[in-house]
């Protein structure tokens, strides 16, 4: 107990001499002490604040180490700036076609109205143009590219002997021309046991059977733009209707004859899309 008392016992006033010398020397001593007093106050609870400040990180440092590998990325995401932005990845120049769907509806629409007649002379063979529903082209689209290619003077009706005409899809033609896609495309020709695999294209007695996604792409190491090859597989499918027979590659470098098998490889020939190549009718060997 009077251990207790002592230490919780307050400082009393000091009594100041008489002289005023004395006393001015005992204020100045009493205001050193509470200085220095107060002074070591301040570095005790400056200690006991980098003390706490010490211990708690400490304690966060021991939380992140043993946190484990799964909640580290969450750490590191909280605590992390905006990601940097970055450019896009780089585009080639022009994108691969896409090749349309693989199968569709099965039935057709075909152009409503008639075209103009191609070629100077000769008679008149009459066709149809038709698209596959849900196939994504627009009839009239095709048929319009459908007579550009016979309208071209290096096309079929060059010969003299041969016009062509679009005649409306109710109306009486020599054959039709179908766009479908490639499982569509696989049946038809199938029913007169021509089996493409759903790639290429075919023609049966009055139809012309053109593969969409032969089409929209073509085919790779053509070496010729997509066009190019449409206006080839036009020609060429046609071609048979007419009455030609497939053809060899005439020898390396040399254009290709439409009624080569073009979809199938080149064979050391460079592509072409037309039977005739300066003004003249070109072609290769029979093959049997």
């Amino acid at each position: 107990m009077a251990s207790r008392l002592s230490s919780d016992r307050r400082r009393l006033p000091v009594p100041l001499p008489s002289d005023p010398r004395q006393a001015r020397e005992v204020v100045r001593a009493e205001q050193r002490r509470r200085h220095e007093q107060l002074r070591r106050r301040r570095h005790v609870v400056i200690g006991v604040m980098l003390a706490a400040f010490v211990i708690a990180a400490a304690g966060l440092g021991r939380q992140l180490f043993f946190a484990g590998s799964d909640e580290a990325p969450k750490t590191v995401a909280a605590t992390r700036g905006p990601a940097p932005m970055l450019d896009p990845p780089s585009l080639p120049a022009s994108q691969p076609p896409e090749a349309g769907p693989s199968s569709a509806a099965g039935t057709f629409a075909y152009a409503g109205s008639a075209g103009p007649v191609a070629g100077g002379a000769g008679a008149v063979k009459k066709y149809r143009v038709a698209v596959e529903n849900g196939s994504g082209q627009q009839v009239d689209a095709f048929a319009t590219a459908v007579e550009q290619v016979f309208a071209d003077p290096r096309g079929w009706t060059a010969t003299g002997q041969l016009r062509l005409q679009r005649v409306a899809g109710q109306g009486t033609a020599d054959f039709t021309i179908f766009l479908a896609t490639p499982v569509t495309s696989e049946q038809i020709c199938a029913t007169a046991g021509l089996h493409t695999a759903g790639f290429s294209s075919c023609r049966i007695t009055g139809k012309v059977v053109i593969n969409l996604a032969r089409w929209l792409t073509g085919v790779p190491d053509y070496g010729a733009p997509v066009a190019d090859y449409q206006s080839y597989v036009i020609n060429h499918e046609v071609g048979h209707e007419l009455g030609n027979g497939h053809e060899a590659c005439p020898g390396p470098g040399k254009p290709a004859p439409v009624m080569q098998q073009q979809t199938y490889g080149l064979k050391g020939c460079v592509a072409n899309a037309w039977p005739f190549v300066d003004g003249q009718r070109y072609s290769g060997a029979k093959v049997p």
